[in-house]
């Protein structure tokens, strides 16, 4: 088994999903396409891929040219109905590889918010064991169309388009999953003006207040998503 996780920006590393992996004696690469690694010639020795998050835009292609080559990647994962699973970016990069629109949503969620599984969600494999409102860390400004023939799996009053599923085992997840506490910080630090120009709207001293409340229980959480995940590989 061979997984191929593709990185978008040095902070937004592969986290609790690397964790569960490297214990679970999985193989993986991490394709770092922001430095300029390339993208598999070939899906033949790939058996799943995962698509983590980053700063930028789906549609920021001229500024970003490794977006172009992802998406033809994410459209042969697709028609190969290899499995995958996008978080945040990675999410909207599917969508937008399978003809969905990605769009600014009406209000930016950053922290910890609660999201709800729609009735597809609660019998749905990625979701067993899970109850039908948890908590999730979010990080974004964008949101996804849930692609033609997709399911909707989980939602929340801000952003109603949280979680699908694109055939049997092709997953796109707004929120992240892969956060440790160190990447919440982090981010913190690093978007710093994006958290400023929210005074009012996002508490940075609250999101960190939370982290080290839930921290355990998150970490259970995302290992409860990767051992549902891994079983579909």
């Amino acid at each position: 088994m061979k997984v191929q996780i593709i990185k978008h920006i040095d902070i937004e590393g592969p986290g609790t999903i690397g964790e569960f992996l490297n214990d679970d004696g999985i193989s993986y690469d991490v394709i770092d396409v922001f430095n300029g690694e390339a993208l598999p010639d070939s899906l033949s020795d790939t058996s799943a891929v995962i698509v983590l998050g980053g700063p930028m835009n789906v549609y920021e292609e001229d500024k970003h040219p490794f977006l172009k080559q992802e998406n033809e990647y994410l459209k042969e994962v697709i028609e190969n109905k290899l499995p995958a699973l996008g978080f945040c970016l990675g999410a909207q990069l599917i969508a937008k590889a399978t003809g969905a629109s990605v769009k600014k949503n009406p209000q930016k969620e950053i922290g910890w918010f609660n999201v709800s599984l729609t009735e597809s969600g609660f019998g749905d494999p990625l979701f067993q064991g899970f109850h039908g409102v948890f908590d999730v860390f979010q990080w974004h400004g964008d949101t996804f169309d849930i692609p033609d023939g997709a399911v909707r799996l989980a939602e929340s009053d801000l952003c109603p388009n949280q979680a699908y599923r694109v055939g049997s085992n092709i997953y796109g997840l707004q929120f992240h999953v892969e956060v440790t506490d160190e990447m919440i910080y982090q981010w913190i630090d690093a978007y710093r003006d994006e958290v400023d120009s929210l005074k009012g709207i996002v508490d940075p001293d609250r999101i960190i207040a939370d982290t080290k409340i839930k921290s355990e229980s998150y970490k259970a959480q995302a290992r409860l998503f990767c051992s549902n995940f891994v079983k579909m590989i």
